[in-house]
């Protein structure tokens, strides 16, 4: 199995995929990883074994909906953490007496923790009426490939394939 970390060709070539006997293919990552796992377990060298995903696709998963409220509440929350932080180093709330002493003024800081608050909220608001690319649900993007195989180098096969027999009878 060629290795990308060992190798010092491929410091100047880049990474390679690794070549090698198959141990399984898998529909997904979860069965590969099962797999491994039993290797280890088997006291097998972890550094030897590779999970190759094949056919790779992009996958975009919706959370949920969006709209006006939640922009709303999601400018809320950054103009808050925003105006917290001016707040607490600007000295906000903080004021000095004649005589030397400091006085705590919570109204002040607190006023101006709201106050971001609501410029965030506003902007927000804005820049997402403006925009061009309004949709209206909310998502995450992942890479998923559409199998995956296990494999190790060939030297190394038989005894995976007889850590793999012991367990698959000891089950």
């Amino acid at each position: 199995m060629s290795d990308a970390r060992v190798s010092p060709k491929s410091k100047r070539t880049g990474p390679t995929i690794p070549t090698g006997h198959t141990l399984g293919n898998f529909a997904n990552h979860k069965e590969a990883s099962n797999l491994v796992e039993k290797l280890i377990a088997g006291d097998f060298s972890p550094q030897k074994v590779s999970i190759i995903g094949h056919d790779p696709v992009m996958v975009e998963r919706i959370r949920g909906r969006l709209g006006y409220g939640r922009i709303a509440a999601s400018g809320a929350i950054t103009g808050l953490w925003i105006g917290l932080l001016f707040a607490l180093l600007l000295g906000s709330g903080v004021q000095m007496g004649e005589d030397g002493s400091t006085e705590f003024l919570p109204q002040q800081f607190v006023s101006v923790v709201f106050v971001t608050a609501g410029i965030g909220m506003l902007l927000n608001i804005l820049r997402f009426a403006v925009s061009k690319n309004k949709r209206g649900f909310l998502s995450t993007q992942m890479p998923v490939a559409s199998r995956y195989e296990v494999i190790v180098p060939e030297s190394d096969a038989p005894k995976a394939l007889g850590i793999l027999a012991k367990s698959s009878t000891a089950e």
